[in-house]
């Protein structure tokens, strides 16, 4: 088993050995999942510690068949866009299991959701295969819905219904794409893939851009949230628990910019340049009302909520500047993101 695998699998046992654990013993719960999260992080930083960053192809590839008569592998890969991003995830995740103090309901469950939650992200991040991406992408919004939904606050199961129900109608037709681009990989190459490095060569018209691009970019900007596509997110954060509004400020906004920067910009860069105007302005208009809305709340958890609409706006604009310095800037920026507001949420959760 590879770096990366280990780094998907050790969640997941952790999950598993929660099982065996009984429910009564809330202190041998909390030891397992913390142990399982923290063993994830040291795992990270080896992983980092082993990365050559003068290379700039993917690192620690992976790739198994998984269904081969449709194409589909398990391909996982890591590169200087991913890595931190990961790291972010491994540390971000002890620390929100350590800001749980205040569960004591169902407490097996909660952290069980919250390790299979990890091992949802980290994949998304690793993900090389079109269809292994998009299976890890969802199955993000299961342990995130019942989190929202079942230790949440008063609206709690109006905002987890929000939540899937804006992220699932972009990911959906994002599925549609990732079939169309293999199925035209197929028919220009003769070999049916999903592997995203073969398929990052396929010619397409900008018609055929145009559209995928929109199918793409429509499930990202929900993700992001780029403005107008936002409102789910105060929602969201308000009744989520502590440690569910760290990690989706932390860790699950940046999956919308990283899909921009990993998918939606590099498959199709002509319909990309072209829709840059329209992105552009979201993103101002982001950065303004998500400044003046917030400045306007009484709930502290909206304000820094409405800011992330901001501070992600800004990411935005680096991306679809199109230069070394706007896209190395909205990395930083991702991971400043991530460690400013996830302090945040743990500081009013402490409030």
């Amino acid at each position: 088993m590879g770096d990366l695998s280990v780094l998907l699998a050790v969640p997941v046992i952790g999950a598993a050995l929660l099982l065996l654990v009984p429910r009564q013993s809330s202190r041998a719960l909390f030891s397992l999942a913390l142990i399982a999260g923290a063993a994830d992080f040291f795992w990270s930083v080896k992983i980092f510690g082993a990365f050559d960053p003068a290379s700039g192809a993917m690192q620690f590839v992976e790739r198994v068949p998984w269904v081969p008569s449709f194409g589909i592998e398990y391909i996982v890969g890591i590169d200087g866009i991913s890595l931190f991003l990961v790291l972010l995830t491994t540390l971000l995740m002890p620390i929100a299991i350590l800001a749980s103090w205040s569960v004591h309901e169902k407490l097996k469950e909660y952290l069980i959701f919250m390790l299979l939650l990890e091992t949802g992200m980290l994949g998304a991040f690793v993900a090389l295969d079109l269809f292994l991406f998009y299976v890890f992408w969802e199955v993000m919004l299961v342990p995130m819905y019942f989190l929202i939904g079942v230790w949440g606050g008063t609206r709690r199961i109006y905002a987890a219904l929000k939540f899937v129900i804006y992220t699932m109608a972009g990911s959906l037709l994002m599925l549609v794409g990732i079939i169309y681009l293999a199925a035209r990989h197929a028919e220009l190459e003769q070999t049916l893939t999903f592997d995203l490095l073969k398929i990052y060569g396929l010619q397409l018209s900008f018609d055929q851009q145009v559209w995928l691009f929109f199918v793409f970019a429509l499930a990202f900007a929900i993700k992001v949230p780029l403005f107008p596509f936002h409102t789910w997110l105060p929602d969201a954060h308000v009744e989520a628990p502590t440690a569910g509004s760290v990690i989706l400020a932390g860790v699950l906004l940046k999956l919308g910019t990283y899909g921009f920067l990993r998918f939606a910009i590099p498959l199709f860069p002509d319909a990309a340049a072209a829709a840059a105007p329209l992105i552009v302005a979201l993103a101002v208009i982001g950065i303004i009302y998500g400044a003046l809305v917030a400045m306007m709340q009484s709930d502290v958890k909206k304000l820094v909520a409405y800011s992330s609409v901001s501070h992600l706006g800004f990411v935005m604009l680096g991306l679809f500047a199109f230069n070394m310095q706007g896209m190395q800037g909205a990395i930083y920026q991702m991971v400043n993101h991530g460690l400013s507001t996830g302090a945040l949420f743990l500081l009013v959760g402490m409030i």
